[in-house]
């Protein structure tokens, strides 16, 4: 039987990623906490409640948990509700909150990255249309100045929006997330204004804080067609990847939103980004299908003979992953995986997807592409959004009930890989052997 390790590059980054709204509990002044008052919008009517009890301090013990496993970085978010509760004021205790998280991390090791954006926004906002009221940008710009100026002693890395592609297909299109529209348009004029609100961001902190790195945080779905030599699946395809996985960065990049069939000059500068971060989850087959107009004339099924998620919701495709870091490195600059994980309430599945994936990681290393760190989702389960608490991701179970933690064998697997740097055959023999010969073949 084979044997090596596969090591990763001094100083690499790694940890988990989680969300305000999702772990930090009882916020009632977000456009969510109005969403999950609605009948039939969360699954099984649920809601977040206390999440994981961070806001009235259990973050510390889960931080606790992340050093004691030897992770050295955390992605979390700041709630845009509690530092601006109403539009006309700042709380300041909310933000001394955060700074108390954030040197938190730092006595721990701990190296922050935040995101200022991450799905939910006060509700006065979005009761002046959100995203797609043009004036969210120069209030957002306001948000992250503040944030910025009181937090940039403590944090070097930040994410303006987290997945706006997802935000902008959820919200206005599938209309599963708040404000629940089903319009192109809406998409497009919301999707418009994330990419000027990114630029905002983005300059704004590079003025407060010139050595900070300010990326982004694409949702990348790998999609194949489902027949290589259909010419329709073939451009269904194109379609779908140009519209989900492509839209934003190339806007970005090159000064112009091309998406929902628009167009629309952004800017004359190009670039505004300084790493990709790459959320992967899952990939797709694509088939082109005249009877299913809502869904833009194409279904999708998940490639043949990969494992499912418990509830059907990812499967496990690490060859997408694969696609998804070459598909970073056309921006030339450095990527981070700033998130990655499977919904496992039995902890099964999830070694082997870890194994698997991380592995891809250590290849893409190998090959000298300037991969900074790996975050997994999540630390402990929290709030799935319109899933409720119907998935857990988390490396922790959490009991709703008490509070309660409860170590999972990925705990101990992913806690290994952190304190050496590294994936060995002793790793994956002892926790994920069905994929061995996969990883070390003979």
């Amino acid at each position: 039987m084979p044997t090596a390790t596969f090591h990763f590059p001094s100083g690499f980054l790694w940890g988990t990623s989680t969300s305000a709204y999702q772990v930090e509990g009882n916020n009632t002044n977000t456009n969510w906490y109005q969403w999950e008052q609605t009948p039939s919008k969360i699954f099984e009517n649920q809601t977040a409640g206390k999440a994981c009890d961070w806001w009235s301090g259990k973050w510390k013990e889960d931080m606790d948990r992340a050093e004691l496993t030897h992770q050295n970085a955390h992605r979390l978010s700041i709630e845009w509700s509690r530092i601006q509760p109403e539009i006309d004021r700042w709380d300041e205790y909310s933000l001394d909150h955060y700074r108390e998280i954030l040197r938190g991390l730092r006595d721990r090791g701990i190296s922050p990255l935040i995101t200022l954006h991450h799905f939910t926004e006060p509700l006065w906002l979005s009761e002046i249309g959100g995203w797609e009221n043009d004036s969210i940008i120069s209030y957002f710009e306001k948000f992250v100045s503040k944030v910025a100026e009181g937090l940039k002693e403590y944090c070097h890395l930040w994410i303006p929006i987290n997945e706006p592609n997802v935000l902008a297909h959820q919200a206005y299109i599938e209309g599963n997330f708040p404000p629940g529209k089903n319009s192109l348009q809406s998409s497009f004029n919301a999707l418009t204004n994330m990419v000027k609100a990114h630029i905002s961001a983005y300059s704004t902190i590079k003025r407060i804080s010139p050595n900070s790195r300010v990326g982004t945080a694409i949702n990348y779905r790998a999609f194949w067609p489902e027949n290589e030599n259909n010419p329709f699946d073939r451009w269904m395809t194109k379609f779908l990847d140009h519209q989900f996985n492509n839209s934003f960065m190339n806007a970005l990049k090159f000064g112009k939103l091309r998406y929902a069939l628009k167009n629309e000059k952004i800017s004359d500068e190009h670039g505004f980004f300084d790493f990709v971060g790459l959320n992967y989850y899952s990939g797709d087959e694509v088939k082109f299908n005249l009877l299913k107009p809502k869904e833009l004339f194409h279904q999708r099924t998940y490639p043949k003979l990969s494992e499912i998620s418990e509830n059907g919701f990812i499967a496990n495709v690490p060859g997408g992953f694969e696609k998804a870091i070459h598909w970073a490195l056309r921006f030339n600059c450095p990527i981070i995986i700033t998130e990655n994980g499977i919904e496992d309430s039995n902890d099964i599945l999830r070694p082997q997807y870890l194994v698997e994936h991380v592995h891809k990681v250590w290849r893409a290393a190998n090959l000298n592409y300037q991969i900074k760190g790996y975050f997994h989702w999540t630390l402990v389960d929290n709030f799935e959004w319109e899933r409720g608490w119907s998935q857990r991701f988390g490396l922790w179970r959490l009991n709703l009930k008490d509070q309660t933690r409860l170590n999972t064998k990925s705990v101990d697997l992913y806690s290994q890989i952190c304190k050496t740097n590294s994936l060995s055959s002793e790793m994956v023999n002892k926790f994920a052997p069905l994929v061995y010969s996969k990883i070390f073949p003979g």
